[in-house]
């Protein structure tokens, strides 16, 4: 405003609006500022995906605190996984044992190690 006013109050006019129209910028400052859109553009989905990544760690963490204390909700969580293997079309399908099924047979195999 002051810049405008200096110019046009010798001449006793007072500017109360301007406005810019078709504003052409040079090629390379044209792909400066698409680039930097861009980068600003990927900064914010990553940080929305690394928002995503630290909810379902914590939603994990909540899982595993739960079922460390209920093992019978182990024993669903295998469940339901057998049966969503179950309704896949496939020739192969593995059963993990927990670890303490195994001791047993670990036990008689490799009886020195007792």
């Amino acid at each position: 405003q002051v810049s405008v006013d200096e110019g046009t109050d010798p001449w006793g006019i007072k500017v109360s609006m301007v406005e810019v129209k078709n504003v052409e910028l040079p090629e390379t400052m044209q792909r400066a500022m698409a680039a930097q859109a861009e980068a600003e553009r990927d900064r914010r989905a990553k940080v929305v995906h690394a928002e995503g990544e630290y909810q379902a760690a914590e939603k994990l963490a909540d899982a595993a605190r739960i079922i460390s204390t209920q093992p019978a909700a182990l024993t669903l969580r295998y469940l339901q996984t057998l049966g969503a293997i179950a309704t896949e079309k496939t020739n192969t399908i593995l059963f993990p044992l927990p670890i303490d099924m195994l001791t047993p047979f670990l036990a008689r195999a490799n009886p020195e190690k007792k």
